[in-house]
């Protein structure tokens, strides 16, 4: 086990870390030293390292030794989440702490004893190992083992001289005593543990049935008579409905084509959204039918009263497989509401910002303190015999209704960590300093292909992009063929394998875009700076040229490999389409033509109109190629923000797609494509591709009936006869009919996912979307760690076939699949804490406006959707989707009088397949049909303790007449940039009457957020305007 004696207990632990790195790899704690300022190590008992695993996190808390054996309880005990929060917290080289693999250690190992439990044998091995290591690093540094099991502490206490066995609390009590906020956590999962132990011992009454054991589950799976899957909670219905998705070999082996819905809490069984569940199907005869009436929330679930849809199969929960608890933004109840939880205050039901979780009770004195406040609380357990979980409480995030506290609710609801780099990761990083400026390497020049000299190299963004991923070029060969590349910033030269970087790039997965702010993948050093490919600079890259036919374009050739750039030209999409257009007036807002001789002048501008003229028509040829297979154009990008010298909003422009969008995204995915195939070929079983299914065809009924209303067929087939269909859909009159349908074909479909090769048939590889048999992401390695692993195996191919040995080692495709996974999990979090944040400005916009007398707050409105009660409406100018009621609350039905006006009378609601009628008791009737233009008035319904939501009611059931006053802002969409813009001013007007300091305000956002957005969402146009018709940028496809 390493070295057996050696000169100090750092170099001692050195050497068993490097011995343990091997044996288990999970840990990555290779090189990872333990502090060698300590007075002495920590080693917590396994059922420590379960319950206080979040004061364990704690920074302060230096010196940990995890043993394996608590690591495997961990992990058998208390499901992935927890496990991978543990295994974070070992590769963090933000925490002092490392595994040390005892059950693989000779001395240490321990076999179980006939009639041991299994705890005890697990403390008994733990003490063991410690005094091991004790003895190990020469008796020279005291080992604290803790403990929860007061026989240990009686029985090993003093048994060894310098192992000290104590209790969790009495460590923090001694050693920690200021430790404020570790002490207050420890009481509240104390007293939360305290409580469920006088629960379990005081009820005998069953709330729910108890779940199967484990042999059980399994066999029923295998046998067909249990089904495996997750379960989907519905937020809008989250008392009564949930549905679970088949997984695994349930998907493959069952009849069942659709979910399986579970019906009532009752049937839920203790399940939490997100749990993967096994099910058990009721008889034919019991199954119910999904509710089709729109629903704000749980509360109107019974006064809507509407019949449900047709029976769908209906089941059980028997059992959960995988608790997939996290952690969970909750609020404490009023005053009021406290005093009406009954005479025990202690125990509180505190609410979860989440519609899909059920309440959970947690122990505290805290309440009224607490109330108005956004608090994090985790889940302990849930027993049969109660009615709601019961959990703990474990930090304060800020006040209901603060930005700062909603945007940090956004991000624990998602689990997205924003924590800045530390110094570990930034001590990796390369130097660009004026006194110390980064040069490309004698090396490096000597290993890549130079570009520098040979090819004109550009790159197209939008105005103010920082982190160009990627550039292009164009040349005629001596052969007369023509030359493409497409060449990507080489951020794997920066990023080594298993690095602290890489470790924590790879465990964010991608770059956070949210509406007011971006949190980075890479440090700015990297992403702004020298893996940006700006103009005028030499880069590193690694290209793809391509040699074409020079008048067919056919591919002739295809070469890969690392480069050295210097980019010409740094233009943005506007000046370029000028250029393309030959307009060269443009010339003069194109900084690398000033200074210039005229005739230089002429000579560069004519060399890159052709380049850019060239590279369009190579475009077109390539999308008319995907066209033919049947390649989807859907919604895409279609206003801007015009920004003044100080970043302001100037002007909003409706935006016109241009035409090098679409060359620059056709090289982007022709890239991505060959990459995917040249991977493929290497590596068949464990590469990374970006596999988008064909969606289930009932899917589309929605889509087709809508359709129908407006005399349009929708042929959903296959992806060439739906991308004709659309095509096909336009009314002249309303191009919002358009847009809309291409929406719904959209929501219709599933999102693209990566994948391992070696998981899936190669017939499951295709991308529906683009049309392509094979496809990956390389594009962006600065903001998606798929590109890295994507480039790595790139070099690795290219290494295979020069039959040079391949550096750094692959991941197998189990581990490349877990790896997808997380990817997968990450780019969905990343997706929904995007939308919530929009939808929270949103609602900051509207909440102080008046809706009876602000004009912004009357839009036009189109109908895309009928239901039960009321129907679904868009409104173009803000980009707002969302229900309006026909029928209210106290059972009144919508009404039009003679000026076509709205009012509220009593009624009934008829409903048709693409329309629906409301008639008043006295006769009269409005009939609302799909697509029909609608005045709509936006109000916000606050919520204490979930997010506040637009409401939308039909004021008018005629189109909106713009005011002459108000026509110029209502012509043009408000981008979300100048609705974030207005909302943050209004905060921080807010933030200074309560006289709180503007530089405390500017010091935490540096602190948080890394990287400051230049303005709303200016930073979301650079990604889809990289691909504007990419569907996988826009659509997660």
């Amino acid at each position: 086990m390493g070295r057996s004696r050696a000169g100090s207990p750092r170099e001692l632990q050195a050497s068993c870390c490097r011995c343990e790195a091997d044996i288990i790899c999970f840990a990555a704690t290779d090189g990872k030293l333990l502090s060698s300022d300590v007075t002495h190590y920590v080693i917590p008992d396994w059922k420590v390292v379960q319950d206080y695993l979040e004061i364990l996190e704690f920074p302060e808390l230096k010196g940990i030794i995890f043993m394996q054996t608590a690591c495997q309880a961990v992990q058998h005990q208390r499901g992935r989440r927890q496990y991978n929060k543990l295994r974070n917290l070992l590769k963090d080289a933000r925490h002092d702490c490392i595994l040390f693999a005892n059950e693989f250690q000779q001395c240490c190992y321990l076999p179980r004893e006939r009639g041991e439990s299994m705890e005890k044998w697990q403390t008994r091995s733990i003490y063991n190992a410690a005094v091991w290591y004790y003895h190990h690093c020469q008796d020279r540094m005291p080992i604290v083992m803790v403990t929860e099991d007061e026989e240990a502490v009686q029985q090993y206490g003093s048994e060894t001289e310098g192992v000290f066995v104590i209790s969790f609390k009495n460590y923090l009590d001694n050693f920690w005593p200021d430790l404020k906020a570790a002490h207050e956590l420890c009481d509240s999962i104390l007293q939360s543990r305290r409580e469920r132990e006088n629960e379990s011992q005081e009820s005998h009454g069953k709330e729910y049935p108890e779940h199967l054991p484990l042999e059980v589950l399994e066999a029923g799976i295998k046998s067909g008579r249990y089904i495996q899957g997750i379960l989907n909670v519905n937020k809008h219905r989250a008392q009564i409905e949930a549905f679970v998705r088949l997984q695994g070999a349930s998907s493959k082996d069952s009849d069942l084509v659709s979910d399986i819905l579970i019906h009532g809490m009752k049937a839920r069984n203790r399940s939490i959204h997100g749990d993967v569940v096994v099910v058990e199907l009721l008889p034919k005869n019991e199954w119910k039918g999904r509710t089709v009436a729109l629903c704000e929330n749980d509360c109107d679930d019974k006064a809507s009263g509407e019949s449900p849809s047709e029976p769908m199969p209906t089941g059980r929960v028997v059992g959960i497989l995988q608790k997939n608890w996290r952690d969970y933004v909750v609020t404490f109840p009023s005053k009021e509401e406290v005093q009406s939880q009954g005479k025990n205050a202690q125990k509180i039901l505190v609410t979860p910002w989440d519609y899909r979780i059920p309440k959970i009770r947690i122990s505290t004195q805290q309440a009224e303190a607490l109330q108005d406040f956004r608090v994090v609380v985790r889940i302990d357990s849930w027993e049969s015999t109660s009615v709601y979980p019961n959990g703990h409480f474990v930090r304060v995030l800020g006040r209901i209704g603060d930005l700062e506290g909603e945007i940090a609710t956004i991000l624990v609801e998602n689990s997205i960590s924003v924590i800045p780099f530390s110094e570990a990761q930034m001590c990796e990083m390369p130097v660009n300093t004026p006194e110390n400026p980064w040069k490309v390497s004698r090396e490096e020049e000597q290993k890549r292909k130079d570009l520098r000299k040979s090819h004109l190299v550009f790159s197209i963004d939008p105005k103010g992009c920082e982190d160009v991923d990627d550039t292009l070029s164009i040349r005629t060969l001596n052969n007369g063929n023509l030359e493409l590349g497409v060449h990507i910033a080489d951020v794997t030269h920066f990023v080594a394998p298993n690095s602290y970087i890489d470790i924590e790039a790879r465990t964010r997965a991608t770059t956070y875009y949210l509406a007011d702010r971006r949190y980075d993948m890479l440090p700015s050093v990297l992403s702004a700076d020298l893996c940006s490919l700006l103009g005028g600079v030499d880069r590193y890259a690694v290209s793809i040229m391509w040699e074409l036919d020079k008048t067919s374009y056919e591919i002739k050739e295809v070469w890969y490999g690392r480069t050295i750039i210097r980019s010409a030209y740094k233009l943005f999409y506007e000046a370029a389409q000028e250029l393309l257009d030959g307009n060269f007036s443009v010339v003069d807002d194109i900084p690398e033509f000033k200074d210039l001789d005229e005739k230089s002048r002429q000579a560069k501008l004519e060399e890159l109109v052709w380049a850019i003229g060239k590279l369009t028509d190579i475009a077109r040829h390539v999308r008319a190629k995907r066209d033919g297979c049947g390649a989807l154009e859907l919604e895409g990008v279609e206003v801007r923000v015009q920004l003044d010298d100080k970043k302001n909003i100037h002007d909003l422009i409706p935006k016109q797609p241009l035409e090098v969008h679409e060359t620059v995204a056709e090289c982007m995915i022709l890239a991505n494509h060959w990459v995917a195939k040249k991977i493929w070929e290497s590596f068949p079983h464990q590469a990374l591709l970006r596999q988008h299914p064909p969606p289930h065809q009932e899917f589309f009924s929605e889509l087709r009936e809508c359709a129908k209303a407006k005399g349009f067929f929708i042929d959903t087939r296959s992806n060439k006869t739906l991308a004709d269909s659309l095509d096909n859909a336009n009314d002249p009159h309303d191009p919002i009919v358009n847009r809309l349908l291409r929406s719904m074909a959209t929501q219709a479909m599933s999102n693209a996912l990566y994948f391992s090769t070696g998981s899936c048939a190669e017939e499951e590889f295709h991308h529906y979307g683009l049309a392509l048999d094979k496809y990956t992401h390389f594009t962006s390695p600065i903001r998606r760690y798929s590109d890295i692993v994507v480039h790595r195996l790139l070099m690795a191919a290219i290494s295979k076939d020069k039959k040079m040995e391949i550096k750094g080692n692959l991941f197998s495709n189990k581990d490349l699949e877990e790896l997808c996974r997380h990817i997968n999990n990450r780019n969905r979090a990343a997706q929904h804490s995007q939308k919530q944040s929009t939808e929270l400005f949103q609602c900051m916009y509207f909440k102080d406006k008046d809706p009876a007398t602000e004009e912004r707050c009357i839009s036009d409105g189109v109908i895309y959707s009928i239901r039960t009660n009321g129907v679904l409406v868009f409104i173009p100018r803000f980009g707002i989707k969302g229900a309006a009621y026909l029928k209210n609350k106290d059972g009144l039905v919508i009404s039009s009088g003679p000026d076509s006006r709205s009012a509220w009378k009593p009624g009934s609601l008829q409903q048709f397949q693409n329309k629906i009628t409301s008639t008043t008791t006295d006769g009269e009737s409005v009939t609302f049909h799909l697509f029909d233009h609608v005045t709509v008035r936006i109000s916000v319904q606050a919520s204490r303790c979930h997010s506040d939501t637009i409401r939308l009611e039909i004021i008018s059931n005629k189109p909106y007449k713009i005011p002459n006053t108000e026509l110029i802002h209502q012509s043009s969409p408000l981008l979300k940039s100048e609705l974030v813009k207005e909302v943050t001013k209004s905060m921080e007007e807010a933030q200074l009457a309560q006289e709180v300091k503007v530089n405390i305000i500017q010091e935490e956002y540096q602190e948080y957020c890394q990287t400051k957005g230049r303005s709303l969402y200016t930073l979301l146009e650079e990604i889809r305007d990289l691909a504007l018709l990419d569907v996988s940028n826009n659509y997660g496809i």
